[in-house]
């Protein structure tokens, strides 16, 4: 006889960070009210930093929600979590994270599940922080499936701050608020490189603005041809012909580096070796790719010609000139 084990649920846990007064509390107060994130059980939020605004007791009934308080980064602990669990037997749970605690030291109980991490961003702090604290501000956004800055009213260069986010976390969803809702953020006019050159010459910098730009507008290079100096990247699982060209990148500090390349179809693959430097031309075009689970831009080998290491083999993303 065989017995059937029972599945054990994880509780839904949605996380929203950022620096102070960077709008958490609104965003929370204003989801928590939605008749589409309603539920018939018991939310516990839990609060870690006291901001300017507040959560209303009049809301706090009629949506079912309870607030915990946890003031010290040192009683965020799983035991500490577990505990309020097991007081309050919430159907999910929402954490309000104090922005000024490293988010990679953040560990959530076994039985809870990350469901939606969300960050948050006051545009008219965000050079501040980004020059100041930019490796919290990393950590914040690193894993981010919604990045939203807010108050962006009368901020020209907000494709700089798309550009140094989407640096650190190339996947998440990016949206800009002024006081009349959603701003429309293109990169056409910051492009250093001509989009009617044939091919288009990338250097250090433009590649790795080719690379971010691409993620979001692969249209726009669909059929065209680019060249550029990058390093050559073997994934196992990538299939026979196919390599990845690309550049390391500097995402917030020497110790924090990411690669960034696009797939590459090249019938010589195999003559290839890992950390080989290639100067290549190929054609972009738009695919479904598995790997990207999607569609997005893959290169297609016009030539390859390998070449010696170049000086500047890192991309510096404050640095246009190189």
């Amino acid at each position: 006889m065989f017995r059937r084990e029972k599945k054990e649920i994880m509780k839904p846990v949605y996380v929203i960070n950022g620096f102070l007064d960077s709008g958490k509390t609104d965003f929370f107060r204003y989801t928590i009210a939605q008749p589409y994130f309603k539920t018939k059980g018991l939310t516990l939020l839990i609060v870690c930093e006291e901001g300017e605004n507040e959560y209303e007791e009049k809301l706090m009934k009629s949506t079912n929600t309870v607030i915990e308080k946890i003031e010290n980064e040192e009683d965020f602990t799983p035991a500490n979590l577990m505990a309020l669990d097991a007081k309050h037997e919430p159907e999910r749970v929402l954490i309000e994270y104090n922005g000024m605690w490293n988010f990679k030291n953040m560990r959530l109980p076994n039985k809870w599940k990350l469901e939606q991490q969300i960050t948050m961003v006051n545009a008219e702090t965000f050079q501040m922080y980004f020059m100041n604290m930019k490796s919290l501000l990393a950590e914040q956004v690193r894993n981010s499936d919604l990045i939203l800055f807010n108050r962006c009213d009368g901020i020209e260069d907000l494709a700089s701050y798309k550009r140094n986010v989407k640096a650190i976390n190339q996947k998440a969803d990016i949206i800009f608020e002024d006081m009349n809702g959603e701003v429309d953020v293109t990169l056409d006019e910051d492009l250093p490189f001509d989009l009617t050159q044939n091919p288009i010459e990338l250097n250090n910098y433009g590649y790795g603005m080719f690379y971010l730009d691409a993620l979001d507008h692969v249209d726009r290079y669909d059929g065209k041809r680019v060249k550029f100096k990058a390093m050559v990247y073997k994934p196992k699982e990538f299939e026979k012909g196919t390599f990845v060209p690309g550049r390391m990148a500097m995402t917030c500090c020497a110790e924090d580096m990411q690669f960034l390349g696009y797939k590459c179809v090249y019938d010589k693959a195999e003559e290839l070796k890992d950390k080989d430097w290639i100067e290549l031309t190929a054609d972009v075009v738009k695919e479904f790719v598995p790997e990207y689970n999607g569609e997005g831009p893959v290169l297609k080998a016009v030539s390859v010609e390998k070449i010696a290491e170049p000086d500047n083999k890192i991309i510096d993303f404050s640095n246009p000139e190189v």
